[in-house]
């Protein structure tokens, strides 16, 4: 398994309080992390570490292979960030200010860059626009282009789609599958669920410490019952037998005319009851599975979270 993002124990303790603690993930190469957590979880503190601009308190990282406190110029040349509040220099125009974060980066051929990653943007032809008259989502569009200018392989975007409409929010979605599918590790910190649900091969969940990293659907099936309810026109001790014996099946409970049936893998074998209950001559009114959001998993991993601390 390839890993390009390696943290061990990563704690950083401001004055104030622990911001993150002993937080341990490996992200693979090509892979997009959904980071979530509640306010002052630790989220953008964590990517502030990972992207060496600023040095945890103690524990370490290495991103593409970079120690992330002792080879920072080097980190940089391989990594794009997208802070929460992107700044710029409001007076100048779109293309000036990429012009003077592309020149930070050597052998790079600025105006080509600028202009692959204003039109990929929509901003062509607002290029020489300043800054200053630009909307949120323009300047959200301007800091992904910042971001991308230089081709980094590794990304960081902290709440890229945060206050943009549903059409550029969309957009944004659409630009993270783009990249992802170039090939290029996403660490994405966001407040939206179903956002992360959608686009995240796998979710981390912290909350100053790591709560769970898995799929959303595996989270799903560690945290509630993988019980699907089938209503039958009648119940006999065949059909009963019959399900039972199938080798994907925990438990059965029988009420009346309705089988309650936990399976080891609810997505994957549901199918496979069915057709054994059609098999068993049985006459199936119908099947329900009880849906979990992404909302679910969350609230019920940060209440297990703090039942911990206690």
């Amino acid at each position: 398994m390839s890993f390009i993002i390696k943290s061990s124990n990563l704690t950083k303790i401001f004055p104030e309080r622990v911001a993150v603690k002993d937080l341990s993930l490996n992200v693979k190469k090509g892979e997009l992390l959904g980071l979530l957590g509640p306010n002052g979880a630790g989220k953008t503190t964590t990517i502030r570490m990972l992207s060496g601009i600023i040095s945890p308190t103690s524990g370490s990282a290495q991103v593409a292979g970079y120690d992330i406190e002792n080879e920072v110029e080097d980190l940089h040349e391989v990594i794009g960030l997208l802070t929460e509040t992107p700044g710029f220099y409001e007076s100048l125009s779109a293309w000036k200010n990429l012009e003077f974060f592309a020149n930070f980066y050597a052998h790079l051929d600025v105006e080509y860059q600028i202009e692959k990653y204003l039109k990929i943007m929509g901003l062509w032809e607002r290029r020489d626009e300043k800054v200053s008259g630009f909307s949120k989502g323009m300047k959200q569009k301007l800091a992904l282009a910042r971001s991308l200018i230089h081709e980094p392989e590794i990304l960081f975007f902290d709440e890229p789609t945060a206050g943009l409409d549903p059409q550029a929010s969309r957009e944004v979605r659409d630009l993270l599958m783009k990249l992802k599918k170039e090939g290029r590790t996403i660490f994405l910190c966001t407040h939206n669920l179903e956002e992360a649900e959608i686009l995240a091969d796998r979710i981390a969940l912290i909350d100053t410490n790591l709560v769970a990293l898995d799929t959303s659907s595996n989270l799903k099936s560690q945290i509630f019952n993988k019980t699907v309810i089938v209503d039958l026109e009648k119940v006999n001790n065949p059909i009963l037998d019959t399900v039972k014996k199938l080798k994907f099946v925990e438990r059965v409970k029988q009420i009346d005319n309705q089988l309650q049936i936990e399976l080891i893998d609810l997505d994957r074998y549901v199918p496979d009851l069915i057709k054994a209950l059609v098999e068993s001559d049985a006459r199936i009114k119908g099947v329900f599975e009880t849906k979990h959001s992404m909302e679910d998993i969350y609230l019920a991993l940060i209440k297990s979270n703090e039942g911990e601390r206690l």
